[in-house]
C-alpha cells in the first residue's frame, strides 16, 4: 500500500515553484575624491565623499584647488583623553583666504558620522561655515546632529575620513598647548603645525 502523502507537503510537491524575486541593485558606490597633504610632521591622506556630502567636499577642494590650505597650520588640539580628542586646521578668518559660507549639512542627512579619522567642518551658527577643519581622534557621536536634543541640534557636517596618516594626527594631538594663547585658553599649539601643501591625488587601485 502506497502512504498517502501529508496535504501541506503534496501541495508543495505539485504546485509550480515560484520564480525567485529580482536581486536589487546594489547602491553605487559613493565618489571620493583624495587630498594628500603633507604637513611639517609628515602626510597625511585624506578621501572625501562627494557623493554623501557633495556640498562640504565641494568647499573644501575649493580651498585645495586655489592652495587656499598651503600654509596654513594644525592650530589647535583638543585631548580630552590619551588618543581621544580632535585636532583642528585651516585659514583661521585670514581675509586673503577666507571664502563664502556654505549651507549646512548635518550627519542626518548625509549618514557619515564622527567617527576615529573622520574630518568635519568647523562652524557657529549653521551656515556659518567656511575654511576651518577638525579631525577626530576616536569616536565622537557627540559631534553628530542629534533632532531630540533642544536647541541648535544639528551637529557639525562630517565629509570624509583619514585613510593614511593617523600617525601623524596623533603626534598633533599630543602637541604642547600654549596655556595663555588665543580664544580656546589651553588648546591653542605653543608651536602650531605648518601644511606645507594640499594637492588632489589619484587613489591607489
Amino acid at each position: 500500500m502506497i502512504a498517502l502523502l501529508p496535504l501541506a507537503l503534496l501541495a508543495a510537491q505539485t504546485t509550480p515553484a515560484t520564480p525567485p524575486a529580482p536581486a536589487t541593485a546594489e547602491a553605487p558606490k559613493p565618489v571620493m575624491v583624495r587630498i594628500a597633504m603633507q604637513t611639517s610632521l609628515g602626510p597625511v591622506v585624506i578621501d572625501l565623499d562627494r557623493t554623501h556630502a557633495p556640498i562640504t567636499t565641494a568647499n573644501f577642494l575649493r580651498y585645495v584647488d586655489q592652495h587656499r590650505l598651503d600654509g596654513v597650520t594644525f592650530y589647535r588640539t583638543v585631548r580630552v583623553a590619551p588618543d581621544f580628542g580632535f585636532v583642528q586646521f585651516g585659514i583661521q578668518n585670514e581675509p586673503k583666504r577666507i571664502l563664502p559660507p556654505i549651507a549646512h549639512e548635518p550627519t542626518t542627512k548625509t549618514g557619515i558620522k564622527h567617527t576615529d579619522g573622520t574630518i568635519s567642518i568647523a562652524r557657529l551658527a549653521p551656515g556659518s561655515a567656511r575654511g576651518d577643519f577638525t579631525i577626530m581622534v576616536g569616536d565622537q557621536p557627540s559631534l553628530d546632529a542629534d533632532p531630540s536634543k533642544p536647541g541648535d541640534n544639528l551637529g557639525y557636517a562630517a565629509f570624509g575620513h583619514v585613510v593614511e596618516g593617523m600617525d601623524v594626527i596623533h603626534k598633533i594631538l599630543d602637541q604642547p598647548a600654549d596655556p595663555a594663547k588665543g580664544p580656546f585658553k589651553g588648546e591653542m599649539l605653543a608651536a602650531p603645525v605648518k601644511i606645507l601643501s594640499a594637492k588632489r591625488v589619484a587613489a591607489a587601485k
